[in-house]
């Protein structure tokens, strides 16, 4: 996978992200290294105290201000192809004073959600007002994924997929949680991930939390145990799937609380279409869990968008009435817990068709017997 998109790509969501920028009645957005960065140009850029940002005005051509001693940061982006003007500067010389450059003064700046305090304060006093967060501009360009952004999330889920196909080589009564972890970072990596971005090994009462990462807890044989893995894959865009495994006949408590999660998610599959709101496709879940008791043991939301970002724009949650459109890419994940005891979860990544959608896992939604 290459390293990112054609430079085409990029000049059209700058194209994109300038008509928002005036649509909002702003006079620029100010964007610093992540995911916003990396969507806009292609760069991976990573900096902290020293200024790296990209200032897209509204009726001008975007600059982006980079330390001297960074820029090899961003020759690798399609930067040089966008007609971007890059400004460069050196320590003791003012970053923020050489952002604002050419804007209006009192100009009406927006900053994404990500960038530090420690520079939106200075951009702040700058520009001689409080800037609003760029949120409602950057999630419009972000949440519609493009084809060659679908294309990546396919290769993402194959991939992820093809590691829970793997799961009866490490999941085995007697290693630790950390040993199985292990061997699945190892096989993220060599599926073409970049990293293995998150890995949780739940076994038995550690199932019924759903931020578990991993312990030195021995698996036993009549653990439930909940696996959720996923990472990034070139050009930085993420996998996220959970199965839950056991080791024989599940108990039948287990097996009938199982089942009813089964249905819940796939009752919210089966909802989802252009049209829907995110909070209807929570409800389909919700619902179902409630109809048999069970919806106190369902404690997040139902699912996340997924992108460069592994959470992002649209959540589909109780509250969240954004209507869904094609490209929209976001995990379905109900899951249900029971402290102490076990949890189960099941998640899959799916993209919004013109006529409903795609998953994008395809492994057995079945409590798997190993």
């Amino acid at each position: 996978m290459a390293y990112r998109f054609s430079s085409d790509v990029y000049r059209n969501r700058l194209d994109r992200a300038r008509k928002l920028t005036a649509d909002a009645g702003l006079d620029a957005l100010v964007v610093s290294t992540g995911p916003d960065l990396r969507y806009l140009t292609g760069s991976r850029a990573d900096t902290f105290e020293r200024l790296t940002a990209l200032v897209v005005p509204a009726d001008a051509a975007p600059r982006l201000v980079v330390a001297r001693l960074e820029l090899a940061s961003v020759r690798d982006s399609a930067v040089a192809d966008l007609g971007v003007d890059v400004a460069d500067w050196v320590d003791g010389e003012d970053p923020y004073a050489l952002a604002l450059d050419g804007l209006p003064a009192q100009a009406r700046l927006a900053v994404c959600d990500t960038m530090p305090a420690l520079h939106v304060v200075p951009i702040a006093a700058h520009g001689g007002g409080t800037p609003v967060l760029a949120t409602e501009v950057l999630r419009e360009l972000r949440m519609i994924k493009d084809a060659s952004e679908i294309a990546v999330l396919r290769q993402a889920g194959a991939a992820i997929d093809r590691v829970h196909a793997r799961m009866g080589e490490w999941l085995r009564p007697g290693r630790t949680e950390r040993a199985v972890a292990d061997d699945i970072r190892a096989a993220i990596l060599a599926e073409g991930h970049t990293e293995a971005a998150f890995i949780i090994v739940g076994s038995g009462p550690h199932g019924a939390d759903p931020h578990h990462e991993f312990s030195d807890r021995v698996i036993e044989c009549d653990d439930i145990v909940v696996i959720d893995i996923g990472g990034p894959v070139d050009p930085g865009y993420n996998s996220d799937s959970t199965r839950t495994y056991c080791f024989g006949r599940p108990p039948a408590d287990v097996a009938e609380a199982y089942d009813v999660l089964q249905t819940a998610q796939r009752s919210a599959l089966e909802v989802i279409r252009p049209g829907i709101t995110a909070e209807q496709v929570d409800a389909a879940a919700r619902d179902l869990l409630r109809e048999h008791g069970l919806a106190d043991r369902f404690i997040h939301r139902t699912g996340h968008g997924i992108g460069l970002s592994v959470h992002e724009e649209p959540y589909i949650v109780s509250g969240n009435d954004i209507t869904l459109r094609p490209g929209m890419a976001f995990s379905v994940e109900p899951g249900v817990y029971f402290d102490g005891r076990w949890g189960a979860r099941i998640e899959d990544i799916v993209v919004v068709t013109d006529e409903g959608c795609e998953t994008l896992n395809n492994r057995p939604h079945e409590l798997t017997v190993l």
